[in-house]
């Protein structure tokens, strides 16, 4: 099969190259990729794998293949799911208990928005507790994540504020958000739920808005900068709030029952996906270089043609 592997020697880093098929065990399905998704932590995972490491954590696609053990969806059937590693390709063994059914009325591409994205912001929010009734700030609010988290929040309940450039203020207040501020230092209130993404000195405002006994979710540091810490940042005024780290890959099981209610939202019009760019897998380089430079809101997706066509073009 083909896949898309890291190469120091190529201009993007990566080459397309022919693979052994992948050998599933008794509790994983082969899936027949037909899209994925970028994500802004695989550009640093390009940045630090072996030559030759397949990327690709987002897979939606047809099971050509049911597990021997029985578990999981049969042959044929349209399927989501969240893995490590391994998604650029055309196929790929999933745990089953990583997959969920693709409703039929939810196309691949939008579909291909939601695993690494949407299982992040549900699970990030879950952190929060019951947030009905509660105020929930979000940082980096025009990503996909941020977007994920607005729609989320708003569905159970709470009241949003998000941190985002005023040119995506419209925008986000139609996914839910209250009110949309530039800036966090500009934020009014305090907030039992922060989800933090900027780090530096967004964390460092984060602290001195969060209420008494809240919470500040970590999940990312796209600023790149340390935020010096101390007691008296929560005292008076902040006592008993926690920060709490967030890694998707480590934050337990369950993620094909997660990605089958964000899948259940997004059938009945209650969870917007933004596909922002669309391009076959041959042209991850303008995917890549577009997700670098942040010039969209939403997701790039990459569509996976077929075979045929992929080696007559090489």
């Amino acid at each position: 099969m083909l896949a898309l592997v890291i190469s120091p020697d190529s201009p993007t880093g990566l080459k397309l190259a022919e693979l052994d098929e992948p050998q599933p065990t008794s509790n994983e399905a082969l899936i027949s990729v037909h899209a994925t998704s970028l994500n802004r932590g695989e550009l640093r995972l390009l940045a630090i794998r072996p030559n030759g490491w397949i990327p690709g954590q987002d897979i939606v696609g047809i099971v050509e293949r049911a597990a021997v053990d029985g578990s999981g969806p049969a042959v044929g059937a349209r399927v989501v799911a969240l893995v490590d590693q391994a998604g650029w390709a055309e196929r790929v063994a999933v745990p089953t208990d990583r997959l969920a059914v693709l409703p039929d009325d939810v196309s691949f591409v939008s579909a291909a928005t939601l695993p690494v994205a949407g299982t992040t912001a549900l699970r990030t929010l879950r952190l929060g507790g019951d947030l009905a009734g509660q105020q929930v700030l979000i940082t980096g609010a025009s990503g996909a994540v941020g977007r994920f988290q607005i729609q989320i929040a708003r569905e159970q309940g709470a009241s949003v504020t998000a941190i985002a450039a005023a040119r995506h203020a419209e925008d986000l207040r139609g996914l839910g958000a209250e009110l949309v501020v530039e800036a966090i230092e500009i934020a009014e209130g305090r907030f039992s739920l922060i989800t933090e993404s900027v780090g530096g000195e967004s964390l460092a405002r984060a602290i001195e808005r969060v209420a008494p006994g809240g919470t500040i979710v970590m999940f990312g540091s796209s600023s790149g900068e340390l935020t010096p810490i101390g007691f008296r940042q929560f005292v008076p005024g902040h006592e008993g709030a926690r920060l709490q780290t967030f890694a998707y890959y480590t934050s337990g099981s369950g993620i094909g029952a997660d990605i089958a209610s964000l899948l259940a939202l997004v059938a009945v019009g209650r969870l917007e996906t933004r596909v922002a760019l669309t391009v076959p897998w041959t042209d991850i380089a303008k995917g890549l270089e577009a997700l670098r430079q942040r010039s969209f809101s939403g997701k790039a997706v990459l569509t996976m043609v077929a075979p045929t066509q992929i080696r007559s073009a090489r």
